[in-house]
């Protein structure tokens, strides 16, 4: 079997990678300029548009930290598999939050609503993989993040294992505004310079 270069095996997961990710950033951005064109089609609700903009930044952010894959020496089919399967996770989420069609609901607010089961589900599903996708890039890695990358995941995992259970619109109000501040907090704290 003939061994090829660790540069040359990044750049084709890479390219891969990008491939669904593009696909994410897509439906968000085609799901937004739909508002934008069509503003009496659908209700708007603030809280579903809180999730796609930080949906947006999720997406580009970790496109932005795997750029550390080209740190692991070697890359086998399963890490492909679990990669690009990771990055698949983001489209789910991004088509749950722009079906093709609102027709059965009254806007994004009940349809929101009635989907946060699978929603939450899946980002706190996310949160859990993320953990994964952080020790492929080795054990140094996850220790050069401290104490706030695990806790942050874990509190993560329990907010939306609740908001899938409850449609308090409280609960999601508060969840989506603390998770907004947090992300860009976090993003520029800790990912701000890749090295």
């Amino acid at each position: 079997m003939e061994t090829v270069s660790s540069p040359e095996v990044f750049l084709h997961i890479k390219v891969v990678m990008g491939m669904v990710i593009s696909l994410s950033l897509a439906r968000v951005l085609t799901g937004l300029a739909g508002i934008v064109q069509h503003p009496g089609k659908a209700k708007v609700y603030p809280i579903h548009l809180g999730w796609a903009l930080s949906m947006f930044l999720f997406i580009i952010h970790i496109w932005w930290w795997e750029y550390r894959l080209q740190a692991v020496p070697a890359i086998g089919f399963g890490i492909y598999l679990f990669l690009v399967c990771f990055c698949s996770l983001f489209f789910l989420l991004c088509a749950l939050l722009f079906p093709a069609s609102l027709d059965e609901y009254g806007g994004y607010e009940q349809y929101f609503i009635s989907r946060r089961k699978w929603f939450f589900g899946i980002l706190g599903l996310t949160y859990a993989i993320d953990i994964l996708d952080t020790a492929i890039k080795g054990h140094e890695r996850i220790l050069s993040l401290g104490w706030e990358y695990p806790a942050r995941n874990i509190i993560y995992i329990i907010l939306c294992a609740i908001a899938a259970w409850t449609p308090n619109r409280r609960f999601h109000t508060v969840f989506i505004i603390a998770n907004l501040v947090y992300q860009v907090s976090f993003i520029f704290r800790l990912y701000d310079v890749l090295g």
